[in-house]
């Protein structure tokens, strides 16, 4: 991500945050160094938090991309991510075949393939953002 963004010329900061009030610290952060967006991890930290993570920007008109398209859905802004359903089967492959015998250490890692790109048009228009016609071409799906 960092090498990406310094190739079009834009500063990208990592926060850490691992509890509730971390989360709101990074925001009072944020804020105040008048932050353009912010992307949040596919992990299960943030998962259970969502609620947190989308009142907070919605409060304080943060865009913010997710991976996970549940949380666009939920009135994130936009998400890319793995489809959820190609990750639900490899699981259940690779659950298949550890009760046939195998042991998972000798199981290869598989990597995503396919990915979806969801745009929430009713959160743009709540945080004031027109999303350009280009981007909104790009997206697998549009959420009204």
């Amino acid at each position: 991500m960092q090498a990406a963004a310094q190739s079009i010329g834009v500063e990208v900061e990592f926060q850490k945050a691992n509890t509730n009030a971390e989360i709101d610290a990074t925001f009072a952060d944020l804020v105040q160094k008048r932050t353009d967006g912010l992307v949040v991890e596919s992990l299960f930290l943030f998962r259970d938090r969502r609620p947190q993570i989308l009142t907070l920007a919605a409060r304080h008109a943060i865009p913010v991309i997710y991976g996970r398209r549940a949380d666009a859905e939920a009135g994130g802004l936009m998400s890319y991510g793995s489809k959820s359903a190609d990750i639900n089967r490899q699981q259940g492959i690779y659950v298949g075949r550890v009760l046939k015998g195998e042991k998972p250490a000798d199981l290869p890692i598989m990597r995503a393939t396919r990915f979806e790109f969801l745009i929430n048009l009713q959160t743009a228009k709540t945080l004031g953002i027109e999303v350009p016609p280009t981007l909104l071409a790009l997206a697998d799906e549009v959420l009204e």
